[in-house]
């Protein structure tokens, strides 16, 4: 039997095939292209695990032939993107939804020709993450918050210098500062200082 046929097959061997494919997409989404930007690693666990329950749902409903259960499910999957996201970034929330429409993708598109039909769907979702993050980390300051002391170097006119001295201080190439907050009395201020970091992709 041919990975063609056996990809359009319902057996299990056919799920398994398809698993696998679905693993090394997941693999190169979020270890890849998702953890290698964001390094995030709390959320591996739990996006790793997302993907492979979603895909193993959507292919149980789809042996046991449930045209109703099969929409249900689907709806139900997609809700979950409605529980408590008060720890998630929107680009998180993209991720989890990519995730999501992948695993689906996997466990019900039987794109002709089958493996290549795969094959060529699964790396236009990874050509475009990549394309995506290639472009706007190119675009993207980073940030964080920090007590300076050197308030006297706040003067706008000393703008450059204080940019230097924040780029020797904190190790970054810092090339916009914000002041949060300034406390006269303690002669400090909270600066919140922009910075774009090396891409690695």
């Amino acid at each position: 039997m041919s990975i063609e046929t056996l990809a359009q097959s319902s057996s299990l061997w056919s799920l398994l095939l398809r698993f696998v494919i679905n693993l090394i997409v997941l693999f190169i989404v979020i270890v890849i292209l998702y953890y290698k930007n964001t390094k995030k690693e709390e959320y591996v666990f739990s996006f790793f695990l997302m993907g492979i329950m979603i895909f193993l749902i959507c292919s149980v409903l789809e042996t046991i032939e449930l045209q109703m259960g099969m929409a249900l499910g689907l709806f139900a999957i997609f809700a979950i993107l409605r529980f408590r996201t008060i720890n998630y970034s929107v680009k998180e929330m993209t991720y989890i939804f990519t995730i999501i429409g992948i695993s689906v993708i996997n466990s019900q598109a039987h794109i002709p020709p089958p493996v290549v039909g795969a094959v060529i769907v699964n790396s236009v979702v990874i050509g475009a993450i990549y394309i995506l993050e290639m472009f706007f980390r190119k675009r993207t300051l980073n940030s964080f918050t920090i007590t300076y002391n050197k308030t006297e170097l706040l003067n706008p006119e000393l703008h450059q210098d204080l940019l230097k001295d924040l780029s020797a201080q904190t190790g970054q190439k810092v090339e916009r500062v914000k002041i949060r907050k300034m406390d006269l009395g303690k002669k400090s201020a909270e600066l919140e200082i922009f910075f774009r970091e090396k891409i690695n992709l």
